[in-house]
């Protein structure tokens, strides 16, 4: 992004100018990587994360760049922030066209350790997260007669493997909820399932030794977090009537 004029030229060519986005876990990684593309692209966004540092710093590098960008403190284990997110974006534009939840925790671990706590955490944050995320918004997508879900979940879900069986388990959850709802949501609204493989994130930060070493290990042939923006936005910018429901992107190195 370097200049409001490359923002405004590109803007004109894509299905993802003008959209309102809310993007939960903004504050890096893949939720980082998504609001600037989608922003370089003509998006409006409106992120959330708990770290407001980082929320500010990014809305300002978006508006540098001549794009528009709000935001708001959201922590998703907390119902209200998600509608609070969900309620910035109407407030400020009106309307919103797309909810892409992002936010997500993988504190892997043997179940042997019985990190009972660090089970609960993955399920609030990366299961109920997703629910709040869709309280808050479905009734608006209906009152507006259009809208877009698109929630990130994990080839961890796809292919189980060790120490991954409560984090693989919440993403299979948020699976089967969305196929739920796109059988439910009629031929005005859309869901999207996107599954990302290993990305490059600070995903390891809070994970033990055994779980670490694994991951790091993975980390050599990781994913940029760009390649899932990517895939994001080619289900965002789709016309009216198409819906893009499975979208897996991982390393061509990754089993």
């Amino acid at each position: 992004m370097s200049g409001t004029a490359d923002i405004t030229a590109i803007a004109g060519t894509t299905g993802i100018a003008g959209k309102v986005v809310a993007i939960t876990g903004a504050g890096s990684g893949i939720g980082e990587a998504t609001a600037l593309l989608l922003a370089e692209r003509g998006a409006k966004v409106v992120l959330g994360a708990r770290r407001t540092e980082r929320l500010q710093a990014l809305a300002a590098r978006i508006e540098r760049a001549g794009g528009e960008a709000a935001w708001i403190c959201t922590n998703v284990t907390r119902r209200g922030e998600v509608t609070g997110l969900v309620d910035l974006a109407r407030e400020r534009y009106g309307r919103l066209d797309v909810l892409v939840s992002n936010a997500g925790v993988g504190l892997i671990s043997p179940l042997d350790e019985l990190r009972v706590e660090d089970w609960e955490e993955m399920i609030d944050v990366n299961l109920k997260g997703v629910l709040y995320g869709i309280a808050a918004a479905l009734p608006l997508f209906r009152e507006q007669g259009s809208g877009h879900f698109v929630n990130i979940v994990s080839t961890a879900g796809l292919r189980v493997v060790p120490l991954q069986s409560v984090y693989a388990g919440t993403k299979n959850a948020v699976r089967t909820i969305s196929e739920g709802l796109r059988q439910e949501a009629g031929d005005s609204l859309r869901v999207t399932v996107v599954s990302p493989g290993a990305v490059r994130t600070d995903f390891t930060e809070r994970m033990g030794p055994e779980a670490r070493a694994r991951i790091d290990r993975m980390m050599e042939t990781a994913l940029s977090p760009d390649a899932v923006a990517r895939a994001i936005a080619f289900a965002v910018e789709q016309p009216d009537g198409v819906d893009v429901g499975d979208i897996v992107v991982r390393p061509t190195a990754q089993a």
